[in-house]
């Protein structure tokens, strides 16, 4: 079993820096793209807005019981670290090899090349892939000279976000022209929340809010992690609950359903519908703004897993060497270098079709792990008990049960393989097992 992390690293990170990269993990693309194919067959405005808010209340049952399992096992590394402490090393191996390898990398190279097609509305020459690039590499610039830059290069281009995106919402409700929608709930609403195309438009938005868990990664770093954590993870959700129900709602009340039906760029329509010609423009430029901060997000947390896999196991102590800003500059170069051969070889979209279903399985295991920790270890410290235990894990598991299920059924060869991504981290960890004895800090056994 692992314990934190041992080393010189001093805890800079305030709940702002920490509820930044919580808020900039989640607002991707998603959000700006989704609406489009959910009109197709849910046209109340009522039911829409509430797919957000279901899905956001989703998300915060899972940040809850995440910072019940932060305050029991403070160590930087998310699910590696959860589900080492609450099942076996072999389980959590399995979340880190994913993270290690693809799971932080493939969206970092999505993000990337989102941001060069995005730019292209603001210089149509604009080379995408060497604008992708060349942002990955700014980005892990900032992170490389240390914890205390990179915190606030993202404090920074988060609050630019955050304001970029309630200006346009404001912009919107001001000078869009109204479509004729309503959000007050109808007759037709309760057959629609019970239909087969709310659920399946709720698993796309609970893609849109993944990242609620962010700062579970970085919790060496955290100023007071028992306090702050949990306060991190629950505003930033929150914020970005009440931020995806407004833009959704604003895109609504602006454009007409016909127009985003079936499309995926339905913020730069509701953009040009809002402004004019210069809309598209000006929604370009918000979304490039936004996914900096997003791919600085995952190139902050990312190399953290890699890192406390390297401290654990002999055969990846590589990965645990960091500079003399004590920032694991050997994993965020790994990280970075994974996602440019991704994003030259336009493979990530393909990876990260295979990892859905591989993601969501670790973060229901985490937070099935608060329940199961709850009967096999009731008197293990807990200095933050999850709100509204035992309704707020069953909400979150019932509803990523769902998408499981959603994903098998729908995409069973992407889910196989997925899978197999996971199982092939069982054989490199048996190889690693075998080969080397286990570090001191892996023979330390878990007291209270």
């Amino acid at each position: 079993m692992t314990t934190r992390s041992a080393g010189t690293v001093v805890p800079t990170v305030t709940t702002l820096a920490a509820t930044a990269i919580v808020v900039a993990d989640m607002v991707g693309v998603g959000v700006f793209t989704s609406l489009g194919f959910q009109v197709k067959d849910i046209t109340s405005g009522f039911s829409l807005l509430l797919l957000w808010l279901v899905g956001g209340i989703v998300a915060l049952c899972g940040a809850i019981c995440y910072a019940e399992l932060a305050s029991m096992f403070p160590r930087s590394s998310g699910e590696y670290n959860f589900l080492t402490r609450a099942y076996h090393p072999a389980v959590g191996f399995l979340a880190g090899w994913l993270s290690a390898t693809v799971g932080f990398a493939a969206p970092v190279a999505l993000a990337a090349m989102a941001f060069g097609e995005y730019f292209k509305s603001i210089v149509p020459d604009a080379p995408p892939l060497l604008l992708g690039l060349a942002i990955t590499w700014v980005v892990s610039f900032f992170h490389l000279r240390g914890v205390k830059d990179g915190s606030a290069f993202q404090i920074a281009s988060t609050i630019i976000k955050l304001a970029l995106i309630v200006a346009f919402i404001v912009a919107g409700f001001a000078v869009g022209v109204p479509q004729p929608i309503s959000f007050v709930p109808t007759a037709i609403d309760p057959s629609l929340i019970i239909s087969a195309p709310f659920a399946i438009s709720l698993v796309f938005v609970m893609y849109s809010y993944s990242g609620w868990n962010a700062a579970t990664y970085i919790i060496d770093e955290i100023k007071e992690p028992n306090r702050t954590l949990p306060r991190a993870l629950f505003i930033g959700t929150s914020i970005v609950l009440l931020l995806y129900i407004a833009l959704n709602a604003v895109f609504l009340y602006t454009t007409p359903l016909g127009k985003m039906s079936g499309q995926l760029d339905v913020a730069l329509i509701a953009g040009s519908h809002i402004f004019g010609e210069s809309g598209g423009r000006i929604v370009g430029a918000l979304i490039c703004v936004g996914l900096i901060s997003s791919i600085s997000a995952m190139m902050w947390i990312g190399p953290r897993v890699t890192m406390a896999m390297g401290e654990d196991i002999p055969m990846l102590r590589f990965f645990s060497l960091k500079s003399k800003n004590q920032v694991p500059a050997a994993a965020i170069v790994f990280q970075l270098l994974i996602a440019n051969l991704l994003l030259c070889t336009q493979s990530f979209e393909a990876v990260l079709d295979f990892i859905q279903f591989s993601l969501t399985f670790c973060s229901f295991l985490t937070v099935l792990g608060v329940v199961i920790l709850r009967f096999t270890r009731p008197t293990q410290p807990r200095p933050y008990r999850a709100w509204g235990y035992p309704v707020t894990p069953i909400i979150f598991l019932s509803v990523t049960a769902f998408m499981m299920y959603y994903l098998v059924v729908n995409r069973p060869l992407q889910s196989l393989s997925g899978f197999l991504i996971m199982l092939a981290g069982l054989v490199i960890y048996a190889i690693a097992q075998a080969r080397f004895e286990p570090t001191a800090v892996q023979k330390v056994t878990i007291t209270k």
